[in-house]
């Protein structure tokens, strides 16, 4: 299409929704450019994929309650064929199910670690969430980076939450790894979402691959990735924590 055209499809178009298509072209390309630019970093050995996700950031009114699901591919729903049957599509029906009204927004992007989180949870914070899923770290620790920078790096998007959106409930999400890691590494990066859940008074899911990690029928052939009946268990043990804070909050 030339620009002329572009030009006049634009001016075809309703003076409101202009605004917002240009703001959704924005967005969808600041997404398309960071992805690029994590695959470049990707090693075949970490539970991300290179292949970049589609970020669902929905647009909704003032008023409309939301709960923001932010980490990597598990939360992307990498290799699923449709991501509404990952996690976060799951607790959407599970909502809807209950007349509860919630917006569940998928804020995973594959390939995320806890560096790339932190580089832009400024603009994803803006969606001002009821509730905020906290869930990374799995590929820091499969490509051995630092304890200290992880939990730095974590701590990082905790503080801009509270800072810009004070009235959001955090949800920390647990993250393990295989043992063939290293066993004092393991452990310690075990123990490291324990302590920032302690000692910033949040909400805490202490392992969220909790009876799917590890099994074969429950994932996907790289034995990394749920499949649909993984993402169901795992979609419970986000309910199990995030349905009292729904209650609480009428």
């Amino acid at each position: 299409m030339t620009k002329p055209q572009n030009k006049q499809l634009l001016s075809n178009l309703p003076i409101s929704v202009v605004p917002k298509l240009l703001k959704f072209c924005y967005i969808l390309l600041v997404v398309l450019l960071y992805s690029c630019g994590d695959a470049k970093t990707e090693k075949t050995t970490e539970i991300e994929s290179t292949t970049p996700a589609t970020e669902q950031t929905l647009a909704t009114d003032a008023t409309t309650k939301t709960i923001l699901c932010f980490g990597d591919s598990i939360t992307a729903g990498y290799g699923l064929d449709d991501t509404a049957n990952a996690y976060p599509g799951i607790l959407q029906q599970k909502l809807d199910s209950l007349g509860l009204t919630y917006t569940v927004i998928n804020s995973g992007v594959s390939g995320e670690t806890t560096a790339g989180g932190k580089s832009r949870i400024d603009w994803v914070i803006k969606q001002t969430p009821s509730i905020f899923l906290l869930e990374l770290g799995a590929n820091d620790g499969l490509r051995g980076v630092a304890l200290s920078e992880t939990s730095a790096n974590l701590q990082a998007i905790i503080d801009v939450v509270k800072e810009k959106s004070p009235n959001t409930t955090i949800i920390l999400a647990g993250m393990q790894l295989p043992p063939n890691i290293g066993l004092e590494y393991t452990i310690k990066f075990k123990q490291l979402f324990i302590d920032i859940a302690e000692k910033n008074s949040l909400e805490f899911i202490p392992f969220i691959l909790k009876d799917v990690g590890g099994i074969a029928a429950l994932n996907q052939k790289d034995g990394i990735h749920p499949n649909i009946q993984g993402h169901k268990i795992l979609a419970n043990t986000v309910w199990d924590v995030l349905l009292p804070l729904l209650k609480s909050q009428k």
